[in-house]
């Protein structure tokens, strides 16, 4: 996928924002690659810090750890998202190595299992579970905190949502293209 940047104007007279206008490839398989490289180097850039933060939100609201004790759980929280960024980053790597029909899971329920880690301090530090919406609790049984990121966007990329569809729709294209050769329409 080739990217152009070009300025637009925003909703307001006097601002402007950047965009992206992206030339998207017909070759599915190109466009998975892409999508999976996106999603891979957002993680490696994104990941522990989302770990870091998800901690301290709930620190935050929790409100009852003394200085000494948020010092501490800050420590483990970044410790803890350079060790989910890693792990993250090597799962999405062995996911997208695998043939399309070998992939049991999505990108997207491998960047929630950040919540992993995240949820380990948070239980270290004595923090009780929080309550939880029945829809979230039934979703995510094991997300104890309400931590887990609903959006891959929720990393702190919006571009990382248009990497993860590219790589939805490659996949699509290329299972259909595999069960039935010839029937997709290339525009």
């Amino acid at each position: 996928m080739q990217t152009q940047w070009y300025t637009m104007r925003s909703n307001t007279d006097k601002a402007r924002i950047r965009t992206r206008r992206c030339c998207i490839t017909t070759d599915p398989e190109a466009l998975m690659a892409d999508g999976a490289r996106r999603i891979v180097a957002g993680v490696h850039h994104l990941a522990a810090p989302w770990v870091e933060n998800a901690v301290m939100r709930v620190v935050q609201a929790w409100a009852r750890l003394d200085e000494p004790t948020r010092v501490r759980v800050r420590a483990e929280a970044a410790a803890a998202g350079a060790t989910a960024a890693t792990r993250v980053e090597h799962e999405l790597e062995a996911l997208f190595a695998l043939d399309v029909e070998a992939q049991r899971t999505t990108p997207l329920a491998v960047v929630r299992s950040l919540r992993v880690e995240a949820t380990e301090v948070l239980r270290a530090a004595g923090i009780p579970e929080v309550e939880r919406d029945p829809y979230d609790v039934r979703a995510f049984p094991d997300d104890f905190y309400g931590i887990v990121p609903k959006s891959i966007t929720e990393l702190g990329d919006e571009d990382l949502g248009g990497a993860l569809l590219a790589w939805g729709v490659g996949k699509a294209r290329v299972l259909r293209d595999r069960k039935n050769p010839g029937a997709g329409v290339e525009s």
